[in-house]
């Protein structure tokens, strides 16, 4: 059975380049890591936890490959493969940016493991929130799948719901994503507040409002 997301050279580089790269990169830190590193930071920064030098060197790489092998697998499993052919394009940069990203938080985390004065409470936020609005970006192309999207009753019901929701989602998603960059430039206990006011918005916002599309739909065909 075919890929319909079709994979070759040209989607698959990138993601191939920063897996590779963050394996060696993670010898490296592995040789040079004291017997315990830094791996969990509270919400302020301040790091709460930490693990072997070996689980802090390997364990982002580890996620990566896991992550990308995850998404090359998924179309089989879903009943609406078919889908994926309309957005396949849409699908690799997803796949792409959430490389990417661990890749970024992989080096800074090994850094702040090395030593290195990583202000880790500013970076990590700034990364989020700017993940947020990257998927927020891309989040409209998506079409009706098992798997990746804005996933309720109601847009699973409707093609219509489904695009209205996901047309609207992007912008929701860029706000989440500014609010928790913003997190980075505030103080307790505003961090937390701007933080559960993202998050809130988008378990919230789009369910409901893909609710009320599908009963103006439904109350339209009568």
């Amino acid at each position: 059975m075919a890929n319909p997301i079709k994979p070759s050279l040209k989607t698959e580089w990138l993601a191939w380049l920063l897996i590779v790269l963050s394996a060696v990169i993670a010898v490296y830190f592995y040789q040079h890591f004291p017997d315990r590193v830094p791996t969990h930071w509270d919400f302020s920064g301040q790091v709460d936890g930490y693990s072997s030098r070996a689980v802090g060197a390997f364990i982002m790489p580890l996620m990566m490959l896991g992550l990308y092998l995850l998404f090359l697998f998924i179309p089989y499993l879903d009943p609406r493969r078919e889908q994926y052919a309309a957005f396949a394009g849409t699908y690799h940069q997803f796949k792409n940016l959430l490389v990417a990203f661990f890749f970024v938080i992989s080096i800074l985390t090994g850094l702040s493991g090395l030593g290195y004065a990583v202000n880790i409470g500013f970076l990590i936020p700034v990364l989020i929130g700017l993940l947020f609005i990257l998927i927020g970006s891309l989040l409209h192309r998506v079409k009706m799948n098992w798997f990746m999207g804005i996933r309720t009753p109601w847009t699973m019901s409707s093609e219509t719901v489904w695009d209205k929701t996901h047309a609207l989602s992007g912008r929701v998603f860029m706000l989440s994503g500014l609010l928790i960059a913003a997190t980075a430039l505030v103080a307790n206990p505003w961090k937390l507040i701007l933080f559960i006011a993202a998050i809130a918005i988008l378990v919230l916002a789009l369910p409901v409002y893909s609710y009320v599309l599908f009963r103006q739909e439904k109350a339209g065909k009568k």
